[in-house]
């Protein structure tokens, strides 16, 4: 990247800026005419990898600081590649260190691949950010690197647009193949970048924006009224003037109670002003000039012209017989060819067993969106009632989401051919145009986060409960990884996606991420990194290798919530990850200080010792080191049995457990810092 002023686009298809300012007089640049596969996530030019640059000095570590104008929540891109033909008594190997930590030991680039080590954090930078390369032992050659970017995350006061507003806009957008230069993020926010055509009100930053005006006036219209519009339920100010819209005025203008002002002068409509926007005309409601065509012969007939409707009637019922016909073969054939069709797809009748739901449907099911139940990364979950007796939540996904659709068909491919007691039920989905919606069955005791963190009630978890709850969910992500074909990882275990019914039974939910995983000889799938913060396995995050292992990661995380009742990450403790936090308050031997304190001393030590002791092997760095699902369902079954001894009082006995916990817990025993 040296003496490269500025690449950006044609060379970037993202057309991110790439400056080489940044690098200063103590590196050397080398590079190579040799192509470099760029096929990873990040699609580097080759005008960047194929150069890297190295210090001066095969004995000096590469290292850069520099400042955020918000330290707070930090996220690098470290690019590689190796773009020298080595000899074979050469080496490439170095340590990655962010901030004096060391999150990569002996990386070594591929050779003329581009591989990206990503360092996503929340840890602050304290007064400036540091990366540092320094080489290994067993290197011969100095540590290189092509590129970085560095993102800092801005923290936005206002909330993002209402959800089911940026979906009907969407599709309203879609309907008249609109595209404008400034319609890019969110619709209302921030309020300097609002869309062109709209107004919002955003007045209160912690209530999600609503649309209450669009004026798309001499826009280039065709058609006719996109019926998205009525989904816009803030909406008061509606323009669409001077365009070439065509056909009958709709009925549900006269339905949208929030609209005072209608404009559709200057197009070219048929028919007559419903009687609905007559009504609502009494009311308040200002329509402006509407244009219409000359009402044509079959308007004519409908305003009363008997002799018409006589002339009409013997041609219309000759076409009608016609079609009856036609449309009793065409039954008959995709009859036909749909039982054929039943009887070889073993997959049909599960889908039969699934209700397909209209927007329409799902808007009447939750009262218009009237009810949250909670809010992630790729939806929004909704109350609602299905034929009025049986309560569902409707998720329904983000259009923000670049893989929204994706997450969406996998989630549904899943739920349609898994079963199991403690995996959540779909009811149904609607996939209508952009809007894409999940029901599943309604989980009325919230999340197991919730509970944990005493945000849903007063009386906390026992710890039987809490060993059910632990044990059920084990038994659900056990069926995934070896009752599945092909085998599932869920990829996003924790403690918000453990779901509690009315029983409080655990079923595990939200499996848009989820992926199958291999079987035979080979023992990972490679794909670009997901999950959530603080869960997520530090060799997937290091390697992108992703195993069920890496599921049994996340599951260890859960189990350290449920013993301890605290927070993932925490900034204010001794150690910030859980994981540590437990291991640096283990090295006394003593569980009383790590226990959630609200169980006051009533459960079984020697359950909550197996517990730990299971905890600390499924969050182990190594991927080799950790048990898989069936042996976690199996130890907390043991821990369960006896805690329910001890509940019914056959023994009295308070040990630690038969077997041994270590409390050595160093690098080797913790997870890595993320």
């Amino acid at each position: 990247m040296l003496h490269i002023d500025c690449v950006r686009y044609p060379h970037d298809v993202h057309d991110r800026i790439w400056d080489s300012s940044f690098w200063e007089d103590d590196m050397t640049e080398i590079n190579t005419t040799t192509p470099v596969d760029t096929k990873n996530a990040f699609d580097i030019p080759q005008a960047i990898i194929s150069k890297s640059s190295i210090p001066k000095g095969a004995d000096k570590s590469w290292s850069r600081d520099w400042v955020m104008l918000n330290p707070d929540d930090v996220q690098v891109y470290l690019h590689f590649a190796e773009i020298q033909v080595l000899k074979p008594s050469d080496t490439r190997e170095f340590d990655i260190l962010w901030n004096g930590a060391t999150i990569s030991y002996e990386y070594s680039p591929p050779k003329f691949i581009a591989d990206t080590v990503s360092i996503r954090t929340s840890t602050k930078c304290v007064d400036s950010c540091n990366v540092e390369l320094v080489r290994s032992r067993s290197s011969s050659l100095p540590p290189s690197i092509s590129a970085m970017e560095v993102f800092g995350v801005l923290q936005l006061p206002q909330s993002e647009t209402d959800e089911n507003d940026v979906i009907a806009f969407k599709n309203i957008q879609a309907t008249y193949r609109l595209q404008k230069t400034s319609w890019q993020g969110d619709p209302c926010v921030p309020r300097y970048y609002m869309w062109t055509g709209l107004n919002c009100s955003n007045a209160v930053p912690s209530v999600p924006p609503r649309i209450i005006s669009i004026d798309f006036s001499s826009y280039g219209l065709n058609g006719t009224i996109a019926s998205d519009i009525q989904y816009l339920s803030q909406l008061q100010k509606l323009d669409l003037s001077n365009n070439h819209l065509t056909g009958r005025i709709p009925e549900f203008l006269g339905k949208m109670k929030s609209l005072t002002i209608i404009n559709l002068s200057g197009n070219n409509f048929s028919g007559s002003i419903p009687q609905t926007l007559r009504n609502m005309q009494k009311n308040g409601l200002t329509l402006i000039n509407i244009s219409f065509t000359k009402i044509n012969r079959l308007d004519k007939t409908e305003a009363g012209d008997g002799n018409g409707k006589k002339k009409l009637l013997v041609p219309i019922l000759a076409t009608a017989a016609s079609v009856g016909l036609i449309t009793a073969v065409l039954l008959l054939i995709i009859l036909f060819y749909r039982t054929k069709r039943s009887s070889k797809d073993p997959r049909s009748s599960i889908v039969s067993n699934k209700r397909s739901f209209t927007y329409e449907e799902v808007t009447v099911m939750t009262n218009n969106f009237e009810r949250t139940l909670g809010e992630g990364g790729f939806g929004v979950v909704y109350h609602g009632n299905l034929n009025g007796n049986e309560q569902v939540a409707v998720k329904v996904l983000s259009q923000s989401s670049a893989q929204g659709y994706k997450q969406f068909k996998a989630e549904v491919d899943l739920l349609l051919r898994v079963h199991h007691i403690n995996l959540v039920s779909l009811v149904g989905y609607c996939d209508e145009g952009q809007h894409l919606v999940l029901v599943y069955e309604y989980m009325s005791n919230g999340n197991l986060k919730q509970h944990l963190s005493g945000e849903y009630a007063t009386t906390p978890l026992s710890w039987e409960n809490r060993l059910r709850i632990a044990a059920e969910t084990a038994q659900g992500l056990e069926y995934l990884h070896i009752g599945c074909k092909p085998p599932m990882i869920h990829r996003d275990i924790k403690s918000t996606n453990i779901l509690l019914d009315k029983n409080f039974q655990a079923k595990l939910g939200d499996f848009g991420l989820s992926r199958s995983f291999p079987v035979g000889s080979e023992t990972h799938v490679s794909t670009n990194i997901a999950g959530s913060p603080g869960y997520l396995d530090p060799e997937y995050y290091r390697t992108n290798w992703l195993t069920e292992k890496s599921d049994v990661f996340s599951f260890g995380v859960v189990l350290l919530e449920i013993i301890t009742s605290q927070p993932v990450i925490d900034h204010t403790r001794e150690k910030s990850h859980i994981g540590e936090w437990v291991g640096f308050r283990l090295t006394n031997g003593d569980i009383k200080n790590i226990v959630d304190p609200s169980l006051i001393g009533d459960y079984d030590s020697s359950s909550v010792w197996k517990a730990l002791e299971l905890a600390i092997s499924c969050v182990s760095p190594s991927s080799s080191g950790r048990p898989n699902m069936s042996q976690v369902a199996n130890e907390l079954q043991e821990c369960l049995l006896s805690e329910n001894s001890r509940k019914e009082g056959k023994h009295d006995v308070d040990s630690k457990s038969s077997v041994e916990l270590s409390t050595s817990f160093g690098t080797k025993h913790t997870p890595d810092a993320r």
